[in-house]
């Protein structure tokens, strides 16, 4: 199907100054069919970020950052879903809420669901590299790994855990890794026809650079359309 989710990261405890950074992600889904076998998976990324002062005095920044698309080529049936591909991101920040690099990278995802059992798990994977490195950002080398966990309940809810784990292995040791843990719940249910999924999750960072946060509220609401 195709999707459209809005999902708001509020992040507590950034920078120097232990302010609260606001990411709200717009994640259009879109399948294309290319024939009875294989379908091409677009996922994008566009971020609307709203960013503390890293310095006593300065105001909060506010606007686009840079947009990141992924495109997964998928088998079109099987109990077993996955998806290989290519993600990229494009230098399309303002008011310096990015890098101004181009990346590239390879990306995965895989899913198993059962008819007869409320679990559906699996991960999504990809590691990016900068194509430049005179730009604002400098060279990078950077990782990210999303397992997902959910049990299904009656009636639409259901409770899950999706961490983003990530890397940068270019920074200092005891500075690359974000780890977080935690758990949400969600329901899906009915807008009139409009089939929309509502989720609402907390995670704590256990493992995190000096100035990254501390913990993270996410609320994601997704709107499905259904072919």
């Amino acid at each position: 199907m195709t999707s459209l989710p809005f999902q708001n990261n509020t992040n507590f405890g950034v920078g120097p100054l232990s302010g609260t950074q606001n990411i709200l992600n717009i994640e259009p889904v879109i399948p294309i069919a290319l024939n009875k076998d294989w379908t091409v998976i677009t996922r994008t990324i566009l971020p609307l970020t709203w960013q503390p002062g890293f310095t006593p005095g300065a105001g909060t920044d506010f606007g686009l950052g840079d947009l990141q698309l992924s495109a997964f080529l998928s088998p079109s049936a099987g109990g077993l879903i996955w998806g290989a591909g290519v993600t990229t991101q494009m230098p399309t920040d303002m008011n310096d809420l990015g890098n101004k690099n181009w990346e590239l990278g390879p990306t995965a995802v895989i899913l198993k669901r059962e008819k007869s059992s409320p679990w559906v798990y699996g991960t999504l994977i990809n590691n990016v590299w900068s194509l430049t490195s005179n730009q604002r950002g400098g060279s990078y080398n950077n990782f990210l790994l999303q397992p997902f966990i959910n049990y299904n309940l009656p009636g639409g809810t259901y409770i899950n855990t999706m961490p983003i784990i990530t890397a940068n292995f270019k920074a200092d040791s005891g500075q690359q890794w974000t780890v977080p843990l935690g758990l949400g719940v969600g329901k899906i249910f009915h807008f009139g026809k409009l089939p929309v999924n509502a989720q609402l999750a907390g995670y704590y960072n256990v493992v995190k650079p000096d100035d990254g946060p501390n913990w993270q509220l996410r609320v994601q609401v997704q709107l499905m359309f259904p072919k």
